[in-house]
């Protein structure tokens, strides 16, 4: 009998032969060898928050929530050990009890930290170094797809943890993860509208070099930047604004866009009711800029998405840009968008975000190890699947032409002829390692077997 797993947003289904929840690492080495009663492909999930059926199987799914367990916090070595199941919001808040953070406090809290180990990451606004979580791993532990026990530091191994990090659970499953962490700091969060068509290159890049952090969300034709500087502690508000952010995303702005798309029953009203919505939008971001923003605890930027209903859940994809072409790229979809509303009646009900990550060669698909990129990612709570699909795919060949780069778990769509445009070297590089740690192809799903070269 069949089981059946959904991600998060309920937009991927799969059914594999066996859905197992292993409660040690043994479990794990029982699973990958006894190939009769756990058959391949066996891919490790963890909440599965991913956009993309990088998870999936028809084989086996290995649900890693059973294996999260905190197994060091070292505040003389700044480091952090746990198995890879547990949640990123969990680590935050264990770490905080010792004054201590992560090196990035990504908003999506639950992804675990098997897979921000092993897989494509983003945080702008943590982002003073490196703006993906993996490139702070510093040791994992992890069982082959035969079943033998291995392990990659730093200090022992660089070069094969410079490749798992971009692994993807296809060169065996993750079990334990070291990350580095940092003492407990305020970050001042500060927000500057400007209209799209008044930006200049000079602008943009003076908001890059002032920022320790950057986002860009844009409503409408209005670019609103959100910077992140160090502040020496919250404002006494903080909480509050705090507690608000992580309700506007976690539940009302995707709901009021669903809910628009849902229950106006013309076009010409919804295309009213969603110029309402973004018009609050600008109202909240043209507030926050005349108050001079607000200082919160890092960990505080982390959002908890577990109590979130579907009808508040949305989606996203992700494709990133050289920096210095952003703002070309940035108006083009703009024109894209429009053009796209005209002929379908479709449109993202929700802003626009665009992620600044600084230069990083930490994985080997690292998708910054060229230089400094600046993201696009449409952000929808989608209510016509068929809809934001076809604009998905649409927005992909968009991205493609304009040399973007995806991410694996992140664009959904994406295609061998995507990555192997955006990785190039990198990725043939790739599919010969995975090829060499699993000969057997025993954790190779149908995703990744079309994607590699």
């Amino acid at each position: 009998m069949t089981a059946k797993v959904v991600n998060y947003d309920g937009g991927i289904t799969a059914y594999p032969q066996q859905l197992v929840r292993p409660q040690s690492v043994e479990d794990l080495q029982t699973i990958l060898r006894d190939t009769r009663r756990y058959p391949g492909p066996v891919r490790a999930m963890g909440s599965y928050h991913s956009l993309t059926p990088c998870a999936s199987s028809d084989g086996t799914i290995i649900d890693m929530s059973g294996l999260k367990q905190i197994l060091a916090i070292d505040p003389k070595n700044m480091t952090f050990t746990a198995q890879a199941g547990l949640q990123w919001i969990d680590a935050a808040a264990a770490l905080r009890e010792y004054n201590l953070q992560l090196m990035t406090n990504v908003e999506i809290g639950n992804m675990t930290l098997g897979s921000a180990a092993c897989c494509h990451t983003k945080d702008a606004l943590d982002g003073i170094e490196f703006g993906q979580v993996s490139s702070y791993l510093s040791k994992l532990k992890w069982v082959t797809p035969s079943g033998a026990l291995v392990e990659a530091s730093e200090e022992n191994d660089p070069a094969t943890l410079r490749m798992m990090r971009s692994s993807y659970g296809l060169a065996g499953v993750i079990y334990e993860v070291t990350f580095r962490v940092k003492p407990l700091e305020a970050i001042r969060l500060t927000y500057l509208p400007r209209p799209v068509s008044a930006l200049t290159e000079k602008e943009v890049n003076n908001v890059i070099a002032y920022s320790e952090g950057l986002i860009c969300w844009t409503v409408g034709r209005t670019a609103v930047f959100q910077t992140r500087t160090r502040a020496e502690r919250p404002s006494p508000l903080g909480p509050a604004f705090a507690a608000i952010r992580h309700r506007i995303w976690s539940h009302s702005v995707s709901h009021v866009g669903r809910s628009i798309d849902s229950y106006v029953p013309t076009a010409a009203l919804r295309n009213v009711g969603h110029q309402i919505s973004f018009g609050g939008c600008l109202a909240i971001y043209w507030a926050l800029h005349l108050v001079g923003g607000c200082a919160i605890a890092n960990p505080d930027k982390i959002i908890d998405y577990r109590s979130t209903p579907a009808s508040s859940k949305y989606v996203f994809t992700f494709w990133a840009f050289p920096s210095a072409e952003w703002l070309g790229a940035l108006r083009d979809y703009l024109e894209f968008a429009a053009r796209h509303f005209n002929k379908y009646g479709f449109r993202c009900n929700m802003p626009l975000g665009s992620y600044h990550i600084r230069k990083d060669t930490s994985g080997l698909l690292s998708y910054a190890r060229d230089c400094d990129v600046f993201s696009i990612d449409p952000i929808h709570a989608v209510s016509d699947k068929p809809a934001w699909d076809r604009f998905l795919r649409e927005f992909n060949e968009f991205s493609y032409k304009r040399n973007g780069i995806p991410l694996i778990n992140q664009s959904p769509f994406v295609e061998k002829k995507h990555v192997s445009a955006a990785y190039g070297d990198a990725w043939r590089e790739f599919s010969a390692w995975v090829k060499a740690a699993d000969p057997a192809r025993r954790m190779l799903n149908p995703f990744f077997a079309e994607l590699l070269a």
